[in-house]
């Protein structure tokens, strides 16, 4: 059969990981099926170098995601393939394309933080691509012949508010690269002790509440250590944490890549994710491969990623944040470095060629209905 994956969005984080995991271990695994993979031309070179094997063939889509472009002219490439399913491992889709489709919906966060506030835009503005959003995601959940999600609390959330039937929504779990965990790169200047966020800084990942917590620590000699992407909300949390005065304590590190993130998991007292809504939890299973203790927001899907292997605390509550942070700083070293064998040993329970084989399941599965 012939399968269509989008991969524009590859170089991007989170589904760019995603995306690129799927891909390669597809390579692996699949010795059946041919795949046309559609790509920014920005990117073409540097999978073709990964993606070595004559059953991908790659094809130029030079349309960014959430654009008019995306709906009127991105169905016209996808149709000269004449393929029997395209898979989309993203919600922005062209909704009038109308052959068999496959979905992955990574989250609903947008259904539950729908404000200003998560937006660059002016407020009416916003209001309207949220509205373009909802619809978008609502006509993909209808139409795809099975949805993709990455955790059980994700896929109660897309049957609850897409209303779709339960047997469409398939949970296939991310994994982590376990040669993240192997890098000898060493960054210069590291200076220790100090707690590490890793994401973006979208109102959801609630890192205001982590600085104020931070900020309350009774132990001034540690640091707190950023890693995103810069735009519009990481400048304001530098503005934030420049109106604290604790500029000193407080450090934006910007984009890491794997080598650094490695070393930044390896020599953190904890991994801190505030998050108020996930939809699976990579960092928390990054860090664990790294041997890096795990502090976590209390909410399903955290809980599903990290089982007992983390340190939970309440998302909205500063002092208990402050408190929990507190608690690793000063805590024996036996009871953390529990913590820490199991959050290892729980990594082995997830694997991107795990993913990859449950994905093709999916496509097999839906072609076989075809």
């Amino acid at each position: 059969m012939r399968i269509g994956i989008d991969c524009r969005l590859w170089n991007e984080s989170g589904v760019g990981r995603y995306t690129r995991n799927l891909v390669l271990n597809l390579v692996k695994i699949d010795r059946k099926n041919t795949y046309t993979l559609f790509v920014l031309s920005k990117d073409r070179e540097e999978i073709l170098k990964q993606v070595q094997n004559d059953k991908f063939q790659i094809v130029k889509a030079d349309i960014r995601w959430h654009t008019l472009r995306e709906q009127i002219k991105f169905p016209s490439i996808l149709n000269k393939e004449n393929l029997d399913l395209v898979h989309f491992p993203y919600f922005s889709i062209p909704i009038f394309y109308n052959k068999p489709f496959v979905i992955t919906i990574h989250d609903l966060i947008i259904n539950h933080f729908p404000t200003g506030k998560a937006s660059t835009l002016p407020l009416p503005f916003y209001g309207l691509k949220i509205l373009g959003y909802k619809y978008i995601i609502r006509k993909a959940a209808k139409n795809a012949r099975k949805i993709i999600t990455v955790s059980n609390a994700t896929k109660e959330e897309i049957i609850d508010h897409l209303g779709v039937d339960r047997d469409k929504v398939v949970v296939t779990y991310e994994g982590v690269d376990t040669r993240i965990s192997n890098f000898k790169f060493k960054i210069s200047n590291l200076k220790k002790p100090y707690f590490l966020s890793v994401g973006n800084a979208y109102p959801h990942k609630n890192i205001e509440r982590l600085i104020d917590a931070f900020s309350g620590l009774r132990q001034n000699d540690t640091k707190l250590i950023l890693v995103g992407k810069e735009n519009f909300f990481y400048k304001r949390l530098k503005e934030k944490v420049a109106k604290m005065k604790l500029e000193k304590n407080i450090l934006f590190f910007g984009e890491a890549t794997d080598e650094e993130l490695s070393q930044l998991y390896k020599n953190a007292l904890a991994l801190v994710m505030p998050s108020l809504m996930e939809g699976f939890g990579l960092p928390a299973l990054e860090a664990m491969e790294n041997r890096c203790l795990v502090l976590a927001s209390d909410i399903p899907s955290l809980k599903e990623t990290c089982g007992d292997a983390a340190i939970y605390f309440d998302p909205y509550n500063i002092k208990d944040i402050a408190r929990k942070m507190e608690d690793v700083y000063l805590n024996n070293i036996y009871y953390l470095s529990e913590k820490i064998k199991k959050g290892f040993a729980r990594t082995k329970l997830f694997s991107w060629e795990k993913m990859a084989k449950e994905t093709l399941n999916v496509y097999n599965e839906v072609l076989s209905k075809s």
